[in-house]
């Protein structure tokens, strides 16, 4: 007997309609506003199989991606828009769902701004009633920035970001994807585990000195900041590099490193060569000067806004109309996307965890042994793990897993061409992985 190994339109709906209660919806949505079961199910198996074959079509050479949501008109406010709503436009007649249909459209509605309206009508059929408008700003959710975004209600999105590359999500929250004839889970968070915060607590301290150091010798009263701030403001910086490198498709490495080992790292024989190396002065470190001056901003601004002694942290960062924490904020996007581009060159970015740039282009040493088998992390602590090869992945990855075994206080962010991202060190025993975008809104 023959026994199916992939994964089809019919499995993903499957198990979708299984696991979408597991699936907390982003956004605070009034209890009984929207239905808290899954889609039906033979509505959904016609909607993941009707954009499934639609993803494996072209539109005059370009590629077919869309994101399509199940929900009437009626959940979108007819008088609101980007960037804080949604811009639904409603179609005089209705289009049916169809692979060419959605071929057609999917030109109209960017898959980065915009979805297809989709409902099922009283006989059954499934039609497409118009356009919903979000702008871009949703995918701060996973590429890192400020600003409040519009989120979407818990109805089921389908998003398709090549061919045969499905993900289905609760609203902004993934459920299922389904790519490479494979079934994936969402992947736990690498940025709310408790050991990456960790690996950069130091540094953080040393931050937060000298915004208290600014703070005390300021002329005028400042807000209080709330001291995650810092932790917050630095998960976003390293979300930026990773949404630059992934959005080049050439992929890259990206090391971090102790400050006191800076040196090991800017020497010509150690665990990396660097090509190209930088000189030991203020712009390499530019990126931790800005995260100071943010702080300090953020506090001054704040100052006549809010009560005394209320702590200020990343809703109001988010949230603030002021030019000189919109200048900052570009600062450091720009900082990232420097950053992001060097990875471009084939080799290994080298930082220190105060996100000093020590320089690009690193090779690791061909003399550290190879490594025959590292641990998957099962949760985002690594507590559960399984071992696996290292001869399924790369030159990229096993280049990172050596530098890992050799070098147990080195953090490698290892980003493939194809967006997958993984974090690796060395844990316990062995070096571990985490695989950070095994599901994601973003997936083109």
């Amino acid at each position: 007997m023959t026994v199916r190994t992939h994964a089809y339109p019919d499995d993903l709906a499957a198990f979708v309609h299984t696991h979408w209660s597991h699936v907390e919806a982003t956004g605070a949505w009034p209890e009984g506003a929207f239905p808290r079961e899954a889609p039906p199910t033979d509505v959904l198996e016609v909607l993941i199989s009707t954009a499934y074959q639609a993803s494996l079509l072209r539109d005059e050479e370009r590629a077919v991606t869309f994101r399509a949501i199940l929900a009437p008109p009626e959940v979108f406010a007819s008088h609101r828009g980007p960037p804080y709503g949604v811009h639904r436009l409603v179609f005089v007649q209705p289009r049916p769902l169809d692979a060419h249909e959605l071929r057609r459209l999917s030109q109209a509605a960017k898959y980065h701004r915009a979805l297809l309206g989709v409902q099922a009508t009283d006989k059954g059929a499934i039609q497409i009633w118009g356009i919903v408008y979000t702008g871009p700003r949703w995918l701060q959710v996973s590429q890192g920035g400020r600003g409040v975004h519009a989120s979407l209600p818990p109805f089921a999105v389908v998003s398709v970001g090549g061919p045969g590359r499905l993900t289905v999500s609760k609203g902004l929250a993934p459920v299922a994807r389904l790519a490479g004839g494979k079934l994936s889970e969402p992947e736990h968070e690498v940025f709310d585990s408790r050991w990456l915060p960790g690996v950069f607590a130091d540094v953080r301290g040393e931050i937060w000195a000298q915004h208290e150091a600014a703070r005390a010798a300021a002329h005028s009263p400042w807000a209080e900041v709330d001291p995650d701030f810092v932790r917050q403001l630095g998960q976003h910086f390293v979300r930026r590099i990773v949404a630059t490198i992934r959005a080049a498709k050439h992929g890259g490495t990206i090391v971090f490193v102790p400050p006191a080992d800076a040196a090991r790292f800017t020497d010509e024989d150690t665990f990396v060569t660097l090509k190209h190396r930088f000189v030991d002065e203020e712009p390499r470190r530019r990126c931790r000067s800005l995260m100071v001056r943010t702080m300090n901003a953020l506090a001054e601004v704040c100052a006549p806004l809010v009560p005394p002694g209320t702590k200020v942290g990343w809703n109001e960062h988010a949230s603030l109309v002021d030019p000189l924490v919109a200048e900052l904020d570009e600062a450091i996007y720009e900082v990232a996307h420097l950053i992001g581009a060097l990875a471009d060159i084939d080799g290994a970015v080298v930082m220190t965890l105060r996100f000093e740039v020590l320089g690009f282009g690193g090779v690791v040493s061909g003399e550290l042994p190879d490594v025959g088998r590292v641990a998957r992390a099962l949760d985002v602590e690594g507590e559960h793990r399984i071992k696996e090869r290292t001869d399924l992945v790369g030159t990229r990855h096993n280049a990172a897993y050596r530098l890992c075994a050799a070098y147990h206080d080195a953090l490698a962010i290892v980003i493939s061409q194809d967006g997958g991202t993984r974090f690796m060190r060395w844990r316990r025993d062995a070096v571990t992985y985490w695989d950070q975008v095994g599901v994601a809104a973003l997936d083109t």
